[in-house]
């Protein structure tokens, strides 16, 4: 019996390993080109990698069992390094996505529905189409933002197509004809772009909205959501400041349920006034942001975070009414409260020493013998240059004599050329007496 249990549990290992396949450095060459396929690049000592394991493979058994298009892999990238120069793979786990070889990277989450959403998304058309009211109002139900042209083709289409190719790894893209929207939606032009979240439609406008791409890379967040460091780092990208309460409902509850309702009244109360500049939200701990700002953060608390400089603004007081909030959002826009942090010289020389300290700290503490082991390896590197560099500089007798030194030799003048040179000596002191 013990001995069936021990096949039964290998077979099914066996089997989930069957719909992961190892990549090496021959898999562009010979991939097919229609293939798709989803493919992380791990290596063996990441601990991330490790914890990620198990949800691959779930990965590839679910899309296996759908029927999907895509093909999952994993590839060692410190053994196949030429796959991975490929690919320009930075860190550890990669998750990359190759469609009609062009390469999508994914930056969310490492959680298989994460990951599932974004291999499905991709591996789709880059625009889907919405023939009817009922699939539009089934989509709309499922997606709390969506993106949709409406109108026959345009130039502005073809924006919207090249626009989709490159951002589809973020949100989807839909098209749509004019008959398909709702009757109470109104679009004041054809051809449009129109963005529906929250219960509301906005339309791109070139004039006043500028690049179409950058105007989908701002609309695609909510605005007011729960925010974690993946979605910070991706807003990063779009220019706005972000407006966080920092909340630990196992400090206080109470406080952390008032802030997070504050935020949220502030972001959907006044679109008109702060949309344009910022984002909102709430963030559970403080980790990052204590990262950002290198030091303790109040928690709960609220904070806004300029992410193109590595800034913070902290309220110069306690937020208790909405209007506080406002206040100190209209300070932070018209610049009357001054910007902490950023990415100066300093500032980078201050985070260098405050992410060394804390990743040698925890070292120390749990084993101080391989954290004085792994602190001396710099110092003894650093000594060594300085070393060697004062050796370089230093000339040999050979070198000052204007001879060239052979290695491990020693110049010696011959007792021949000693007394001819005091000769001449001599010689020149008679003739100065004379």
């Amino acid at each position: 019996m013990k001995t069936t249990v021990i096949l039964t549990v290998l077979l099914g290992m066996t089997a989930v390993s069957a719909y992961v396949e190892e990549l090496d450095d021959t898999f562009m060459e010979t991939k097919e080109e229609t293939e798709i396929w989803l493919i992380e690049f791990y290596s063996p000592w990441c601990a991330f990698c490790k914890q990620l394991d198990p949800v691959w493979h779930a990965i590839g058994s679910e899309l296996r069992s759908l029927g999907s298009p895509v093909r999952v892999g994993k590839s060692d990238a410190t053994a196949h390094t030429g796959l991975a120069k490929e690919f320009k793979v930075r860190g550890y786990p990669a998750i990359m996505m190759l469609k009609n070889d062009r390469k999508y990277n994914y930056e969310g989450p490492r959680t298989k529905d994460g990951i599932m959403d974004f291999a499905n998304r991709v591996a789709g058309p880059d625009v889907r189409g919405l023939p009817s009211q009922q699939m539009f109002q089934h989509v709309i139900s499922r997606q709390p933002v969506m993106f949709v042209y409406i109108g026959a083709s345009s130039p502005l289409k073809g924006n919207y197509t090249a626009a989709a190719k490159e951002l589809i790894v973020h949100t989807y893209f839909f098209s749509a004809g004019r008959d398909i929207l709702p009757k109470d939606v109104n679009i004041p032009k054809l051809p449009a772009v129109a963005v529906f979240k929250e219960d509301t439609v906005l339309t791109f406008n070139e004039e006043t909205d500028g690049d179409l791409k950058m105007w989908i890379n701002r609309e695609r967040f909510r605005s007011y959501s729960k925010i974690d460091s993946y979605t910070l780092y991706s807003m990063g990208d779009t220019g706005k400041m972000v407006a966080l309460a920092l909340v630990d409902d196992r400090a206080s509850w109470e406080k952390s349920r008032r802030y997070k309702s504050l935020v949220e009244q502030v972001a959907l109360n006044h679109k008109e006034l702060y949309s344009k500049d910022f984002y909102f939200g709430y963030m559970e701990g403080g980790d990052y942001v204590k990262g950002l700002v290198m030091g303790e953060v109040l928690m709960p608390s609220i904070i806004v975070l300029n992410l193109s400089n590595d800034g913070y603004f902290l309220p110069p007081i306690v937020m208790e009414t909405e209007q506080h909030l406002m206040d100190f959002l209209n300070g932070v826009q018209d610049k009357s409260f001054e910007c902490q942090g950023g990415n100066s010289v300093s500032q980078r020389v201050r985070r260098l020493v405050y992410e060394a300290r804390n990743t040698l700290t925890p070292l120390f503490e749990r084993a101080p013998m391989v954290g004085c082991v792994v602190l001396s390896i710099p110092v003894v590197g650093v000594a060594l240059i300085c070393y060697m560099g004062y050796k370089w500089k230093v000339p040999s007798q050979g070198e000052k004599d204007g001879q060239e030194a052979l290695p491990g030799a020693q110049i010696e003048e011959s007792p021949g050329k000693s007394g001819a040179i005091e000769q001449k000596k001599r010689s020149a002191a008679e003739k100065k007496s004379d």
